[in-house]
């Protein structure tokens, strides 16, 4: 990992420029607790991010524009201009442009993060509908960096104060989500979650409660079969190796507060998980996408074209992603270090203890 005087540097992209994206940012950055945490990185361009610091008016933020990352400013937030472009901004519209130059944006930030340039990245919400193409054929985020790094599987993670929801499936059809839903397919989404506990959240025992597919969690194979069948063996096939328990009945799970005795939750579908998340979850929260070899979060909602451009938008869930990618960020280069060096593990008593009976020997 790429630091500057022991800060991680914090990749940013404006997501869709006729969105809610840049003023979040812009409102972000202007608390001063930002650069004393780390150094931001803005991928956009001077013009698009001078178009929104008007209209949000009266804060503390000024920028640094930069050509590569070798200029990087530290104590500065640093604009690195992916677009020389005139940019046609239309707060609130839906459009080619918003998705054309927010692609732009992604592409610069992920190929940064992917070199190693910066130590995570958050992004601003993309509109899926006008950022979809053949360059982008993707659902969202999460499947693109999955692409782009590689991995042989992502989960996107939900995370708050005081609950995390893995998703084992994502943007699929109701009536298609049974096929998605495998042994395979859930042990990978456990090994995925339980490291990310680990290494990300410095978790070292994590406890992951799965829910059921059906109603009642099928009742014993009297309402669906994949409890039985699929759910309860991939669970079995872990449990050497991870402590995971279930499959719960959604309904009850959430309503009787059970989720409070696990680290993490595994959903089975979009919305099995989000709606309690968003209804339930205390705080801020973000986005995380877990299982990649590099740090990514962003806000837990979209462009907001309904509000943009109106100075209305809230910069607290993007402060919340913004300040749990550099916890990841830390919280995992601890991991990995403390791994290389296995001295670390020990405390200075020990250490002490060690070297007495050396000398007394």
């Amino acid at each position: 990992m790429q630091q500057v005087l022991n800060k991680p540097i914090i990749g940013i992209t404006c997501g869709d420029v006729n969105g809610i994206g840049i003023e979040i940012i812009i409102k972000a950055l202007s608390n001063a607790a930002v650069l004393q945490m780390c150094t931001p990185v803005i991928f956009a361009s001077n013009k698009v991010i001078n178009f929104y610091r008007k209209m949000v008016g009266d804060v503390q933020f000024s920028f640094t524009p930069i050509k590569d990352l070798e200029r990087l400013q530290p104590g500065q937030i640093n604009l690195l201009n992916c677009w020389e472009d005139e940019v046609t901004i239309t707060p609130g519209e839906l459009n080619d442009v918003g998705g054309k130059y927010a692609l732009l944006s992604l592409q610069k930030g992920v190929e940064a993060l992917h070199e190693g340039g910066i130590d995570a990245l958050v992004t601003a919400p993309i509109h899926k509908k006008n950022i979809f193409s053949d360059e982008f054929p993707y659902t969202g985020h999460t499947p693109f960096l999955k692409a782009y790094f590689g991995a042989p599987d992502v989960a996107m993670f939900m995370v708050a104060d005081n609950m995390r929801v893995g998703l084992l499936t994502e943007h699929v059809p109701v009536n298609e989500i049974a096929k998605h839903i495998t042994v395979d397919a859930i042990v990978s989404k456990l090994r995925i979650l339980n490291e990310s506990l680990q290494q990300d959240f410095a978790i070292p025992k994590p406890k992951i409660a799965v829910l059921g597919l059906n109603p009642h969690a099928g009742d014993e194979g009297l309402i669906g079969e994949e409890e039985q069948q699929i759910i309860k063996p991939a669970i079995q096939k872990v449990k050497d190796k991870i402590l995971a328990f279930g499959p719960y009945s959604s309904d009850a799970f959430f309503a009787r507060g059970m989720y409070q005795q696990f680290d993490a939750v595994l959903a089975l579908y979009h919305d099995q998980g989000l709606i309690p998340f968003k209804s339930m979850a205390t705080g801020t929260s973000m986005n995380y996408t877990a299982g990649l070899t590099a740090v990514r979060t962003s806000p837990d909602h979209g462009t907001a074209f309904d509000i943009a451009g109106k100075n209305m938008a809230d910069e607290q869930p993007f402060l919340m992603a913004l300040f749990g990618a550099i916890d990841v960020a830390r919280n995992r280069s601890d991991y990995f270090n403390d791994r290389k060096n296995p001295l670390r593990k020990m405390s200075a008593k020990v250490l002490a203890n060690a070297v007495d009976e050396r000398i007394d020997e």
